[in-house]
């Protein structure tokens, strides 16, 4: 099952839902199309097991803010993490980002619900820190916003940040610079301390 939802990440991110069949999932997986069926049914119960499959490797991600860590620590812990699922799943992030420009048919009550729950819960671990004196103030959520923009713009828009840095591939030093900038971005303007190589 896990190779088909690989497979189907990846068709999804390139040809979106509409220009996807079971058909063509099924050659790219060199599987009978049945046995797609037998496992999701539809092609929209796929497409829901691809996003469910994202939602759920990006929200273990937030695991790393937690109220007993120093806040440098764990959100240098969660660009991190953030950053590697850029790299590593690019056609992750393209499927979510296309998926939202569509109005999210297939996620409203997700983004409505689970998402929220779990963002309002770690803004509050992000709050703590702001009351107890360890970082400066910053509205938590909107912090999540710009962190989530800035890592997955190595995903969602890898052909124009290639184009400008010149290169065929983003690879280690393209990334080790994205995360250096990133952290150093947002530990400071959270006021606190950054040094590179360190939280």
């Amino acid at each position: 099952m896990a190779h088909i939802l690989a497979v189907a990440e990846q068709s999804f991110a390139e040809a979106g839902f509409s220009g996807t069949t079971m058909e063509r999932l099924a050659q790219a997986a060199g599987l009978p199309k049945a046995n797609l069926h037998y496992y999701f049914g539809t092609k929209e119960q796929l497409y829901r097991g691809v996003l469910e499959n994202i939602l759920a490797l990006w929200l273990d991600d937030m695991n790393a803010i937690t109220p007993e860590r120093p806040p440098a620590e764990a959100l240098t812990a969660y660009i991190r993490a953030k950053l590697a699922h850029t790299r590593t799943r690019p056609h992750a992030s393209k499927v979510f980002a296309a998926e939202l420009l569509h109005g999210a048919p297939h996620l409203r009550r997700f983004l409505s619900f689970e998402l929220r729950r779990r963002v309002i819960e770690k803004a509050r671990v992000i709050r703590g820190w702001i009351d107890r004196g360890l970082m400066a103030p910053i509205d938590p959520i909107h912090l999540f916003f710009n962190i989530w923009a800035m890592t997955q713009t190595y995903a969602d828009f890898e052909v124009q940040v290639r184009a400008v840095l010149g290169v065929n591939r983003l690879g280690d030093a393209e990334f080790a610079a994205a995360e250096k900038t990133i952290t150093r971005l947002v530990l400071k303007g959270c006021g606190l301390h950054w040094q590179e190589g360190k939280p």
